[in-house]
């Protein structure tokens, strides 16, 4: 392999893929990235095993090839030089690269030893704007669940329906229920990992236009121009989450999104070792409380327009604190189903998200 690169798209495509990348001992080939020319371009992959990432960029190519190379050390490497040329050559399993003012060589691995990053054929199943996928992914992270006990909540459940994509995550505690109105293909679904979740909202920032998902029974592919992500999906059934929304409400409170946050985060600040805050709503306004024996307490209002009879629960404000944060409108409502049963956060003007916390018992 011999080419000819700009520095900028090298140091970009190599930190669209190195993020991947496996620290694993037992199979040292997983700690590099493979470099191959392409179809007139440079291809840089890499793997964990879980994921893939492929990138290409556009080079000027004297020779094809390909070279698996350490990521930490290519990585670091290309990030530390400053010329706007850099020429890249394969002989023997070693990577030369030259600039002006550097001549390395970096000792690097069989190619042919590098794990297959599955192509997925199918036709597409969606297509969503970059954007859209990173926002509507980033309201349903925080609810995942952190063990993997239940491997199933360890993830995002995406549906895909007639013009719709719907995302949900739920640690039993808390549920994020997200809709997508994109363009769709086939309806069908599936459960993405964590991380994968985390890498795709990473890479959405980084793509304009639309992004492509392709799926099959095992794995699934998220497609831009010159990006492509392979995930395995998790194998399991989705608990049937629509149960738990509660279709009707005994008592509707309208507050401003910032002052109810401002009051949570204070009360939060003298809760107990379970972030156990106290909620009251009675007539016009909305009575927040904490005590801890060790802090001391708190008591704080905050107006809002209450339908219906009073209400009272207590609630973790951690959980009230992430679903705020990504409610989009400046005022939310909130829904009391009745003691015990989920506390619900909407939106006030967008049906498109929901957000729901199992209350504490008093």
């Amino acid at each position: 392999m011999k080419l000819l690169i700009n520095h900028r798209n090298l140091k970009r495509v190599i930190g669209l893929t190195e993020k991947v990348v496996s620290r694993n001992t037992s199979l040292p080939i997983l700690n590099n990235i493979l470099l191959r020319t392409e179809n007139g371009r440079l291809k840089i992959s890499a793997t964990n095993l879980e994921l893939g990432i492929n990138a290409l960029v556009g080079v000027k190519i004297e020779e094809v090839g390909e070279v698996a190379v350490p990521a930490r050390i290519l990585s670091d490497f290309v990030n530390a030089i400053k010329d706007e040329k850099v020429s890249l050559a394969t002989k023997s399993n070693i990577l030369h690269i030259n600039t002006e003012h550097y001549k390395t060589k970096i000792l690097g691995f069989d190619p042919k030893d590098f794990p297959i990053i599955p192509k997925i054929e199918s036709e597409p199943v969606a297509s969503i704007p970059a954007g859209t996928l990173k926002n509507g992914l980033s309201k349903v992270l925080d609810s995942m669940a952190v063990s993997e006990t239940r491997p199933e909540l360890a993830g995002v459940f995406v549906q895909i329906h007639e013009n719709r994509v719907v995302l949900v995550s739920t640690d039993i505690f808390r549920l994020t229920e997200m809709t997508l109105n994109v363009k769709t293909g086939n309806e069908t679904s599936f459960i993405l990992p964590r991380n994968t979740v985390a890498e795709l909202v990473r890479l959405c920032g980084e793509v304009d236009g639309d992004i492509q998902i392709k799926y099959v029974e095992n794995q699934v592919a998220f497609l831009a121009e010159d990006l492509e992500l392979v995930s395995r999906v998790v194998d399991g059934t989705y608990p049937p989450y629509k149960n738990v929304i509660p279709e009707k409400f005994i008592s509707k409170a309208l507050a401003k999104k910032d002052e109810l946050e401002n009051a949570i985060h204070l009360a939060g600040l003298f809760s107990s070792q379970i972030s156990d805050i106290k909620i009251s709503c009675l007539d016009d306004k909305l009575n927040i409380s904490a005590q801890n024996s060790d802090k001391g307490e708190i008591q704080t209002e905050v107006p809002v327009v209450l339908k219906n009879e009073p209400f009272e629960l207590s609630l973790n404000y951690r959980y009230m604190l992430d679903g705020l944060k990504n409610m989009p409108d400046n005022e939310v409502v909130l829904e009391f189903t009745g003691p015990g049963s989920p506390f619900v956060i909407r939106p006030s003007s967008d049906k498109s998200l929901v957000y729901l916390i199992m209350p504490l018992r008093n």
